[in-house]
């Protein structure tokens, strides 16, 4: 039997309090197009940068390339073995030509101190040859469609001898023409023996060229499977068919609106989006990577504005241009990395607590009234119970829950009629999860508003009332989460 191009064993990989990677192994044959299928976080982009060198495994993986084991892999020593990644967004360079796009990384590997220009044309001529396209060698890179920067990426993999071309959502941004073309270059590549690693949500794409799936889920490898041995169905359920262990909360049908969102459009963002968002009610957004969720509720907070649609606060026209008119209008947002967006570590949980009330906790002076400040901190730690009950202790020096504890409890500090919250769960352990779904629940059981947006589908059925599903910037399902399941979900974001 033929030996495999690649094979990985035990491929681990931990983040502190996050095991990103646990024990995945398998192989990818010579001249084979090779699914590698997932949810968000499902570890897709921590195995890819593990095999471009860009992270190191932990010490009991093993990679092999045609055999041989290899020891320590780096981002060029990666490429020496022929390993090449085409990310979504291409990682050319706009401002150079075509030419020096297709024949840099040959140039930096070869360690060359003297650019041959009559060689990389030969170079770049050969490689776009294999594709059987043609692209204008002296043309800025910048001028060209996406399709066609495209080109220029799988011309530059093949110009560094490459062995296995891996793809990352390379269809994302193309027409319908254009992946068929995509499929055509992807068929020619295996039929000259070059092997690819194929990264998609897309399972009618998937099914069209892949020879077998490998399934991630959690972290954890789940199976490789023959194309011929599954159906979409089944597929999704080995995607999401994890153990629930979330508090499952009743469901409520609620009718009194709240927000009311309007053909909303942001041109390259989304398109035509409707839903509403009543009094009391939990609402989730879901999708996958890209589908447009953080973008719309940033619309709705004046981070990101929308170039159409309206939007209906309390059955009135409100307009929403910047976080200050969506503040006025009693809409709060947390967003999705509280560590870079919304805490500021190196102040204390006193200080953070503070900053979205600067204005009331002023005096005349315009300096912060500590009576006022030690009033409000003490309402807010007792109420939301962060721990330790120490509010000089830096936000830096918390754990996670209570990190967005301190995030939450900054924004119910201006008395919020909505609260968006982006990823409410995201990096914090199971029990503090359990703890922000409690108050989450709790806050709309008082009548806030509540959006959470979420990659966890888990998540999502055990703390929403109801749910929108986003696929590619449009709304795809907007249903109530009782009596539904994973697949249901998945299948309209898929």
């Amino acid at each position: 039997m033929e030996t495999p191009l690649l094979e990985i064993e035990n491929i681990s990989k931990f983040f502190p309090g996050v095991k990103a990677l646990q024990n995945v192994g398998f192989s990818i044959n010579k001249g084979e197009i090779h699914a590698l299928i997932g949810e968000n976080g499902a570890g897709k982009s921590t195995l890819i940068k593990i095999l471009s060198g860009i992270y190191q495994p932990e010490p009991d993986g093993i990679i092999k390339m045609g055999g041989e084991t290899l020891t320590h892999l780096d981002p060029l020593t990666s490429l020496h073995h022929g390993i090449v990644v085409i990310y979504q967004d291409f990682s050319l360079f706009p401002n150079l030509s075509v030419l020096e796009n297709i024949t840099l990384g040959r140039y930096v590997k070869s360690s060359k101190r003297l650019v041959n220009y009559k060689e990389m044309r030969k170079i770049a001529v050969d490689a776009l040859k294999q594709l059987g396209v043609e692209v204008d060698l002296d043309i800025l890179l910048g001028d060209l469609s996406v399709a066609r920067q495209q080109l220029v990426a799988i011309a530059r993999a093949l110009a560094n001898n490459a062995k296995l071309l891996i793809l990352d959502e390379p269809t994302s941004s193309l027409s319908n023409t254009e992946v068929q073309k995509l499929f055509e270059i992807m068929f020619s590549l295996k039929a000259k023996g070059i092997s690819l690693l194929f990264i998609s949500h897309k399972l009618d794409e998937l099914f069209a060229v892949s020879d077998r799936f490998s399934i991630l889920r959690d972290g954890k490898f789940i199976g490789t499977y023959d194309e011929n041995k599954l159906d979409d169905d089944q597929l999704i359920s080995l995607m999401v068919g994890r153990q629930i262990n979330y508090t499952i909360y009743p469901k409520r049908h609620l009718d009194i609106p709240l927000l009311e969102v309007k053909s909303l459009t942001k041109k390259g963002n989304y398109k035509d989006i409707n839903f509403t968002l009543h009094k009391g009610e939990v609402l989730g957004i879901t999708g996958l990577v890209g589908a447009g969720r953080t973008e719309v509720v940033k619309s709705i907070f004046g981070l990101n504005t929308a170039d159409e649609g309206t939007l209906l606060l309390d059955g009135k026209d409100i307009i929403i241009k910047t976080p200050t008119d969506a503040m006025l209008a009693g809409i709060a947002f947390i967003p999705e990395n509280r560590l870079s967006e919304g805490l500021v570590l190196r102040k204390s949980t006193k200080d953070n607590l503070g900053l979205t009330l600067l204005d009331v906790l002023s005096n005349k002076l315009g300096l912060i009234d500590p009576v006022k400040q030690e009033a409000m901190v003490e309402k807010w730690m007792s109420k939301l119970e962060i721990r330790p009950n120490n509010p000089d202790l830096l936000a830096a020096k918390l754990s996670g829950g209570n990190q967005q504890r301190v995030v939450i409890a900054k924004w119910l500090a201006t008395e919020p009629k909505i609260l968006i919250v982006d990823e409410p769960t995201n990096g914090i352990d199971v029990g503090a999860k359990a703890e922000i779904h409690k108050l989450l629940i709790s806050l709309a059981e008082a009548g806030l508003g509540i959006i959470v947006v979420s990659s966890e589908l888990p998540e999502i059925l055990a703390i929403c009332d109801r749910v929108v599903v986003m696929r590619r910037g449009r709304v795809t399902a907007n249903m109530y989460c009782e009596g539904l399941n994973q697949e249901d979900i998945m299948s309209k974001a898929i």
